[in-house]
């Protein structure tokens, strides 16, 4: 009975050995696996910039290259985004430029049109003797005061868009308001100033739309 209960006891012991010795070599694989599917305990405890020191010389080199191109590339839109913003700026004045100068000078060709009239009216009340415009010749006294009214008229219209008369007499000679049809010396007058005026001048704003026709004075 003994012996029996210790034949028993070997074999359970060989079983018990078989056991362990079948389960060492999964053990082995499991830890294995375990290594290369997912990071050490030790390498999650490694800091990102040691972490960062594994980069290849190579690979950082290419992004800060790559970096940099970026920039240039930025810088380079950015100067071209500027210089169409200062383009259309300088093209937004000119055009109200324009825009502006037609409104204003949009009316030079009628009024010289208009100039040709003013001349006859000036002519019109000149021509007329004074000592005729008497109360005993109402018909000629009525027709010259019609005259005279209908030119200081036509000057308010002038003077309300900018027309103004250039009658220049003793003032300088300025050949962008003037036209000088003779030189000779006057006694008691400066050189170069104007003597007489033939026909005024007429200017709208800073446009001379007809120059005056005078005489300018000149030296002995």
């Amino acid at each position: 009975m003994a012996a029996q209960c210790m034949r028993t006891v070997l074999r359970q012991a060989l079983i018990l050995r078989n056991t362990s010795l079948r389960s060492c070599p999964r053990l082995l694989c499991t830890a294995t696996k375990q290594k290369s599917n997912g990071p050490s305990s030790e390498d999650q405890s490694r800091s990102p910039n040691e972490q960062k020191a594994d980069i290849p010389p190579a690979a950082d080199k290419e992004l800060v290259e790559e970096k940099s191109k970026l920039e240039d590339k930025l810088n380079e839109l950015t100067d071209k985004y500027k210089r169409a913003l200062a383009d259309t700026e300088n093209l937004r004045q000119r055009s109200q430029k324009l825009i502006d100068e037609a409104k204003i000078y949009g009316i030079q060709s009628f009024c010289k049109d208009l100039l040709e009239v003013a001349d006859i009216l000036e002519k019109a009340t000149e021509s007329v003797p004074k000592e005729e415009i008497k109360a005993d010749n109402p018909h000629l006294k009525n027709l010259y005061e019609g005259l005279v009214m209908t030119e200081g008229q036509m000057q308010k219209v002038f003077k309300k868009h900018g027309i103004r008369k250039l009658n220049p007499v003793g003032a300088k000679f300025d050949p962008y308001e003037h036209e000088a049809l003779f030189h000779a010396p006057v006694e008691g007058k400066e050189p170069g100033t104007v003597a007489l005026v033939t026909k005024v001048g007429y200017k709208l704003r800073e446009r001379t739309l007809r120059p005056a026709l005078v005489g300018v004075v000149k030296e002995a």
